[in-house]
C-alpha cells in the first residue's frame, strides 16, 4: 500500500508539472459560441490591424493607416483602438453611413484634394468589406460615393535634355553613386514605380537575360518579368559588384545611411535620391520618382509619334484610356483648337 501511495504521489507531481491547456469540453461554458472559447478569442482580433496585414504593398499599409487614424481623429477625437473600430463596426446602417457622410463633408470642408478624399473613403471601406466578410460588421457603405476626380492632371515631367544633365550629377566611381545610377536609369528607361523597384531583390535580377522581376502595382504576389535596356542591365551588375553581394534574397537596393545601411531602401529613401540629383542639377520644378515616370512615358510616346500599343508596354497601364490622358497633354489638342478659333475672328 504505501508503494502504491509513493507512486501515485510521483505521478501526481509529473501531472502538476505539464502546461494547463484550456478545457476543450464542449460544455454550457465551453460552447462554440462563448466567449471563453479559445479559438473564438483568437479568432476575435483588431479588425485594423487585420485590414493592413491584408494589403501587400508596404506605402498602401502606411496610407491607410494614415487615413483610418484621420477618421476616427476627426469623428471621435480617439485613435483607432480595437475597442473604438468595434463601436464603428457595431454600429446600424444609417448610423454608419451618416457618420461617414459627416466625415466626407469635413474633408470637403478642409478642401482637400478629389483623390485625398477618395483614399480616405477607400481605407474606411476596405475595413468594413473585411468586417463583414469575418461576420463582426453588418452594414455597408455602398452608398457613400467617392468624388470625381481628374487623374494625371500634369503628365509633362522633363525633357530627355534636362534628364541628361540629372544623370550627369550621378558620381558613378563611389557606391552611393553606383546605386543611384542603377536606380535612376530603371526609373528613366523602365518608367517602374518607386515601390516597385524597392521591393526587388537579388535574385530578381537576370544579367543574362537582361530582365529583371517586379511586382507591379495592384497585382498582389503576381510576378511580372521586364526587359532591361543594355545600360540599365550593366548598372545594375556595376553595383552588385561594387556592393558584394551575392545572396539571391537579399534586397537588390539598400540603404546606405549609417543607420540603416544594409536594411531594403525604402520608396521614401528613393523619393530623396531623385530630389537630391534635380535640385544638384538646377531643376526647379519639384521633382518625384513618378514624376519621373510621366516624363519617361511623354519621351517614349514623342520618339513613336504617338504609338500607344507599344508604349503601353512600357508604362504597363491596364487602361489604354489613361495613356491618351498622356498623348492628349503631349499635343497639347486644346492649345491648338483655341488658337484655330483664336484666327477665326
Amino acid at each position: 500500500m504505501k508503494q502504491k501511495s509513493q507512486k501515485n504521489k510521483k505521478n501526481s507531481k509529473k501531472e502538476s508539472k505539464l502546461p494547463q491547456l484550456p478545457s476543450t469540453s464542449l460544455s454550457d461554458s465551453t460552447s462554440p459560441t462563448s466567449p471563453t472559447n479559445p479559438l473564438a478569442a483568437i479568432a476575435k482580433q483588431d479588425m485594423f490591424e487585420i485590414m493592413l496585414s491584408d494589403k501587400r504593398s508596404a506605402s498602401t499599409r502606411h496610407a491607410y493607416a494614415k487615413d483610418l487614424r484621420d477618421f476616427f481623429r476627426t469623428i471621435a477625437q480617439t485613435e483607432p483602438t480595437p475597442e473604438m473600430v468595434n463601436y464603428f463596426l457595431q454600429l446600424s446602417q444609417q448610423e454608419a453611413v451618416t457618420l461617414v457622410l459627416r466625415y466626407k463633408g469635413m474633408l470637403l470642408e478642409k478642401g482637400l484634394a478629389e483623390s485625398t478624399i477618395n483614399r480616405r473613403l477607400s481605407a474606411i471601406k476596405s475595413l468594413v468589406r473585411l468586417a463583414r466578410s469575418a461576420g463582426q460588421c453588418n452594414f455597408s457603405l455602398e452608398e457613400v460615393k467617392g468624388e470625381k476626380a481628374k487623374v494625371y492632371r500634369d503628365t509633362t515631367g522633363v525633357s530627355p535634355k534636362l534628364m541628361k544633365q540629372v544623370f550627369a550629377q550621378i558620381d558613378r566611381k563611389t557606391l552611393a553613386g553606383s546605386r543611384d545610377y542603377a536606380i535612376m536609369r530603371l526609373l528613366w528607361d523602365n518608367a517602374l514605380r518607386r515601390e516597385e523597384i524597392a521591393s526587388t531583390n537579388v535574385g530578381s535580377y537576370n544579367a543574362d537575360s537582361s530582365t529583371l522581376k517586379i511586382i507591379g502595382k495592384g497585382k498582389r504576389l503576381a510576378v511580372e518579368t521586364i526587359d532591361l535596356s543594355a545600360m540599365t542591365r550593366d548598372a545594375i551588375f556595376d553595383w552588385l559588384w561594387a556592393r558584394k553581394e551575392l545572396k539571391f534574397d537579399a534586397p537588390l537596393f539598400i540603404s546606405l545611411d549609417p543607420v540603416k545601411k544594409g536594411s531594403r531602401i525604402t520608396g521614401a529613401g528613393i523619393y530623396w535620391i531623385v530630389d537630391q540629383y534635380f535640385k544638384a542639377a538646377g531643376v526647379k520644378k519639384k521633382m518625384s520618382p513618378h514624376r519621373i515616370r510621366h516624363s519617361s512615358i511623354t519621351a517614349a510616346l514623342d520618339a513613336t509619334n504617338g504609338n500607344i500599343r507599344k508604349v503601353q508596354k512600357l508604362s504597363r497601364h491596364s487602361s489604354v484610356d489613361t495613356l491618351l490622358i498622356y498623348d492628349d497633354n503631349r499635343l497639347h489638342d486644346q492649345l491648338e483648337m483655341s488658337d484655330l478659333l483664336s484666327d477665326m475672328i
